[in-house]
């Protein structure tokens, strides 16, 4: 999940039988360690289980059903593909709905540590959480943040007796310092984490609230105003010949629970209806607005850009740490590419409007549209800075930690981890004084710019 309130799936396990392996792919049975990510996965007779690992811990993770050649389905219906590569021993494995895939290296048994009963009690629980960002986490130093003297400070706070409550309390300050939203402390229903400072979560309440006011505002004299996937897109031509696209998220575009090609297709029944052939050809520029945007499913964005663009380039470049001991070294970074579907594309000039509610799917996408061909204007504020897979880690106590390991490059190789994708153009987003005017500088700023068919260029 990449929406900053998702939670971990369930570990219930559902027994399957395998098909047999056939001669030409060899079977994906067996003990598997992942490059990055702490992770070891044991695929036996139909079912997927995977075990989080640290130098001081290994508990059992999400588990799933086979469901297909290859495929495995957790109970939240997340679909996971498994293939070997080049022989028995070489494999990888993807998540629908992210982009890239997870390299996989056989191994003849699991760890030691995960055929032993796990550490319990409160020490342990503080081991594994500090343990996890410690081999994983990448941005300790990008953000001034000695790790070490964190578990100095805080580890003798904690004993045998220390509560679940006192525990929480205890890891929330830890990670606090981190401004991070994909960091997270769950217990149970409650749930510690924080913006950038400066910055608003994109709740319900508030896009609601920012959808009305636009609807009212910079869409009173708008025509073929439409609502697509549960509301999460919106479109509308404007009088000057230019169209709205408003994305809210990259996900929950169809029912609770329903899997990634469902998503996948309620966002081709949106985009067949508002990039149509007629309209890709009479549009004088495209507003495409993400300043509230709660993330969800990088894919979906890589998806929306295919239809702005004729000719293939690279959205970006992802890698994860791959060193317990070494934040500086990663997996091989693996290219996204933005490849133009068949049929209509709008290649036409777009201004994207991001602010400090741009989260996470939503900046991957926004960093998707920097290297496209023609002209591209960023206008409004910085956004979230938050852009990897959000790894969800347990803990002995039955809480769990939430965090980030993968670093999304440019083509210069940087990150705009922390510090957001900076607008071309800076303007005001959605403050009380834009509020209380009923001014939208943004928008006009962008309306403009449309307009002369000028602006900054990436």
């Amino acid at each position: 999940m990449r929406i900053v309130t998702a939670t971990a799936v369930a570990l219930a396990l559902a027994c399957g039988a395998a098909p047999a392996a056939t001669a030409h792919q060899p079977t994906t049975d067996g003990i598997w360690r992942m490059d990055g990510y702490g992770t070891v996965l044991s695929i036996r007779n139909g079912t997927f289980q995977e075990y989080q690992t640290t130098a001081v811990s290994c508990l059992k993770g999400d588990s799933a059903r086979r469901t297909g050649p290859g495929t495995y389905t957790t109970p939240d219906g997340t679909v996971l593909t498994v293939r070997t590569h080049g022989g028995r021993d070489r494999g990888s494995m993807r998540v629908d709905g992210s982009v890239g895939e997870r390299n996989l290296r056989r191994i003849p048994e699991l760890p030691d540590a995960c055929t032993r009963p796990a550490p319990k009690g409160p020490l342990a629980a503080f081991d594994v959480f500090w343990q996890s960002f410690e081999e994983n986490y990448p941005f300790f130093s990008a953000k001034g943040i000695d790790w070490h003297a964190v578990r100095d400070q805080y580890r003798p706070q904690v004993h045998a007796k220390t509560t679940k409550d006192e525990l929480y309390a205890v890891f929330s300050e830890m990670v606090k310092p981190l401004h991070d939203s994909h960091v997270a402390v769950q217990d149970g229903d409650r749930v510690f984490a924080q913006v950038r400072p400066g910055t608003v979560l994109p709740t319900e309440e508030l896009d609601t609230e920012v959808k009305k006011f636009i609807v009212a505002h910079d869409l009173k004299d708008a025509r073929n105003l439409q609502d697509f996937a549960n509301g999460r897109i919106t479109y509308a031509d404007l009088p000057s010949g230019q169209g709205y696209l408003r994305i809210s998220g990259f996900g929950g575009y169809a029912d609770n629970g329903a899997p990634y090609a469902v998503q996948l297709a309620e966002l081709d029944r949106a985009l067949d209806t508002v990039l149509s052939q007629e309209r890709t050809q009479r549009l004088k520029g495209l507003i495409i607005d993400l300043r509230i945007n709660g993330g969800g499913s990088d894919s979906l964005g890589i998806h929306i850009a295919e239809r702005l663009t004729d000719a293939r380039y690279t959205a970006y470049s992802k890698r994860a740490r791959n060193d317990p001991a070494d934040p500086t070294r990663h997996t091989r970074p693996q290219p996204a590419y933005v490849t133009p579907v068949q049929g209509p594309r709008y290649t036409g000039p777009l201004a994207v409007l991001t602010g400090g509610s741009t989260f996470s799917a939503g900046e991957t996408f926004a960093q998707a549209l920097m290297d496209r061909p023609g002209r591209t204007v960023r206008i409004g504020q910085p956004t979230q800075g938050v852009f990897s897979d959000v790894m969800t880690r347990k803990l002995p106590n039955g809480m769990s930690a939430w965090l980030p390991n993968e670093e999304f490059l440019t083509r210069s190789g940087g990150t705009f981890d922390g510090t957001g994708i900076p607008p071309h153009l800076t303007e005001p987003v959605f403050t009380k004084d834009e509020f209380d005017n009923k001014r939208d500088s943004a928008f006009d700023r962008a309306l403009n710019i449309l307009r002369d068919y000028g602006g900054p260029t990436n």
